[in-house]
């Protein structure tokens, strides 16, 4: 996996497609490797991770009916929290694209997903004074 890291777009297809064909025949081992691989690569770049997490998602995808539950969980919550924090590292150079992708999936009346809020959470940690005026904006919101 550490390929990933690799310039070239054509070695990085790769690994994604070599994550996917290992994952058809061994889901849940690929799936725990690549969420070993991301919890001991924390500072891994955002875009290197975005190919990990794809590949993850494609064999959750391809394979749900065959994950035991208990793997299925961990591996969504996991998938879960990596794309929030994706989101907050590009956040930091891209607040008001993604302040405006996150703000969508907070709708008045409906409880939003737990990690909708603590991406928004942690986007407004990151950035201060940025997000204080989308803030007030979005609770007002919210709270309709």
């Amino acid at each position: 996996m550490d390929a990933t890291t690799d310039k070239d777009p054509l070695v990085q297809e790769q690994i994604y497609n070599a994550l996917c064909y290992l994952g058809e025949s061994e889901p849940e081992e690929i799936l725990h490797s690549c969420d070993e691989y991301l919890r001991q690569h924390d500072k891994l770049a955002y875009p290197h991770r975005v190919i990990i997490l794809k590949a993850m998602e494609t064999v959750v995808k391809n394979n749900i009916a065959n994950l035991e539950k208990s793997t299925a969980k961990e591996v969504i919550r996991d998938w879960q929290q990596a794309a929030s924090s994706v989101l907050v590292a590009v956040g930091q150079r891209f607040i008001n694209k993604v302040m405006e992708e996150v703000l969508t999936k907070f709708q008045p009346g409906i409880l939003p997903h737990y990690f909708i809020v603590q991406t928004f959470a942690n986007l407004s940690v990151s950035n201060g004074e940025l997000t204080a005026h989308l803030l007030h904006a979005q609770l007002l919101v919210s709270i309709g």
